[in-house]
This record gives C-alpha cells, structure tokens and sequence, in this order.
C-alpha cells in the first residue's frame, strides 16, 4: 500500500514534506512516478488541477527529513536565491566510531567529478563548505551527531564526515564499512527560515529505526526541537 505523502506543514505559499529515505526528490522521466515531486505535484492537483508545486531544496535519495515546494515560482525564485542566508538547517547523524571531539566546525573545499562522486579538493578547484557538529552521544562502534551546515553543497555532511574518518553509517559511497539501518543515517531533522514576512519553524520526526540506536538522546533532542 502506497503511503500518504507526509505533510509537516502548508498554506497558500508552501508545502513542507518529510521525505522517506530511498526516495528521489526528483527524478528522469522513466522514473518521475517514484519522485517526491511527483507526489506532492499529485497532492496540489487535487485540489485544483492547475495548480503548481516547485521544489525549493533537495535532500539525497537515502537521506530522509524536510523538503520544502513552493506553490507559485517567485516564491521558489525569493527562497532559492537568499537560501544560505535565510535558512537554519539542523541534521541528525549516526556515523561509524567514536567521535572524541564534543564539537567541531569543518570547513573545506568540494569538487565533483566525472563519476559525479564529491571530493575535498584545493581552493582553486572546489566550493566552500562548512559543517558543524555536536556530539549527542558516543558507544564504541557508533557516535550520534548533530549538525548545522552553512553552505549547501552536494554531499556535503557525508564528505567531510567521512574525512575525517567517520562517515555516516550506510554510506558505502563514502566509504561506510557497517550498515545497520539498512539505510544511510543521516535526517534532515530541523528547518527554520527568516523570510521577511515573518519566521517559520519545522521539525521533521526522527526515523524509528535511527532512534532505537539512541532512543534517550534522540529522545532529548525532540524535546527541545518542540
């Protein structure tokens, strides 16, 4: 049975989503009928045919969490155009190892190649990315991470994570050696954006099977993203 597409917010402007993992956000046309985008275009169809939905972000096929359409295309273009600036985004991470530094902010420069795979490259090369994270909780396969990015570049979280040595589980991509989700952990847990009009917030539930690997810090964290 098809699951109903999972609505955390709407009104005349947005629809905000909670993306599963192991879906596309967008996707070819062979695959298209699979896309979020194809499910939330369904969803503002049936409510009036003409109606149009315009993905804001995107999130990777395996990474769960907030997706943000907007329902007209200059609010798409005001939201895009400022993101970096406008947007708070707050994620969720179990990586492989015990991650020893409590806090940490990562800055380095990406650069995609021809296997369309994302490398840490030279200044000259490469886009500007930094991530920042917190230690929630640490066992000694496992560490569970909270993340702010400031920059929004493909792969980035898993890239640098996995640079220094401790990728996020699930992602054999970037080097992951343990699996135990049958996923990758990594959610896009939280969104703020400052627009002019006013400020809205949203949280995206944490994946049952991410909790049950740390069920007393994930279950702090929701409380304080309430």
């Amino acid at each position: 049975m098809k699951k109903k597409l999972d609505i955390i917010y709407e009104d005349k402007e947005l629809l905000v989503v909670n993306k599963e993992s192991k879906q596309l956000c967008v996707g070819t046309e062979k695959d298209h009928l699979r896309t979020l985008y194809h499910e939330a275009s369904t969803y503002v169809k049936k409510q009036y045919p003409k109606n149009k939905v315009f993905i804001v972000n995107r999130l990777d096929k395996d990474t769960s969490g907030i997706v943000v359409f907007a329902k007209n295309e200059s609010v798409k273009k005001e939201l895009q155009e400022n993101w970096n600036d406008i947007a708070t985004r707050e994620y969720l991470a179990i990586v492989e190892g015990k991650v020893n530094k409590k806090e940490e902010t990562l800055k380095s420069f990406l650069k995609e190649d021809k296997m369309l795979k994302v490398h840490i490259s030279k200044e000259k090369e490469g886009k500007l990315a930094i991530t920042n994270y917190k230690t929630l909780a640490t066992t000694k396969p496992y560490s569970l991470l909270k993340i702010n990015i400031k920059t929004g570049r493909k792969n980035q979280i898993r890239v640098q994570l996995s640079s220094i040595h401790h990728p996020i589980i699930g992602d054999k991509k970037y080097g992951a050696t343990k699996n135990p989700l049958g996923r990758m952990g990594l959610h896009a847990s939280y969104l703020k954006l400052n627009r002019k009009k006013g400020s809205l917030e949203f949280v995206a539930k944490i994946p049952k099977e991410m909790k049950k690997m740390f069920e007393k810090e994930i279950r702090i964290y929701e409380e304080c993203t309430k």
